[in-house]
């Protein structure tokens, strides 16, 4: 872990001397010097000091610089397309196991000829147009506002039925890591 990089980078943004530090939290500047430094490890009860001398949640300090805040600003998004029908999918951002998508739709276009299934769970938005999902025996239409949700280990799909391109807002959960070219 770098702990102590983030400290020292929590600490010069917030214009924090090691000084002030100390004088909070009662640790010498050898010592807080060692810690951002990363030489030396200190307690969870240390750590929460200095969380505490910093204003910030002591979790943040422990957090994997993989794990923080991802920022995707629109311009930067991956556009893909999936399937059959080459819908576009728009990669919003994503976390180790979860995965948001705008999935274009154009009239008639859907997931596929036939139910598919995967890995995992999704959520659904409709941001515009008309969808029709199906879902083993289950199956509705849905306009604008109105969402669904399944366990994506049952065969789905998604057809636009409606006469202008349909956007779909796709939240998807797998418990693996792995990317798929799901929707």
């Amino acid at each position: 872990m770098d702990i102590g990089s983030t400290i020292r980078a929590i600490r010069k943004r917030k214009n924090i001397t090691i000084v002030q530090i100390c004088e909070e939290t009662g640790l010498s500047q050898g010592f807080m010097s060692q810690v951002e430094n990363n030489k030396t490890s200190p307690s969870i009860a240390t750590l929460e000091n200095i969380a505490k001398a910093l204003k910030v949640p002591l979790a943040y300090l422990l957090l994997k610089r993989e794990e923080r805040m991802k920022i995707v600003r629109k311009e930067d998004r991956t556009v893909t397309t999936s399937g059959m029908e080459n819908l576009k999918v728009e990669h919003l951002s994503s976390t180790k196991n979860v995965r948001m998508r705008i999935v274009e739709f154009p009239p008639g276009a859907s997931t596929g000829e036939t139910p598919h299934a995967h890995e995992g769970e999704e959520v659904h938005f409709v941001i515009q147009g008309t969808v029709y999902a199906e879902q083993g025996e289950d199956s509705a239409e849905f306009k604008e506002g109105d969402s669904f949700s399944w366990n994506a280990c049952t065969p789905h799909l998604v057809k636009n039925i409606g006469e202008e391109t349909a956007l779909v807002l796709i939240a998807i959960y797998t418990e693996t890591e792995r990317e798929g070219d799901w929707i």
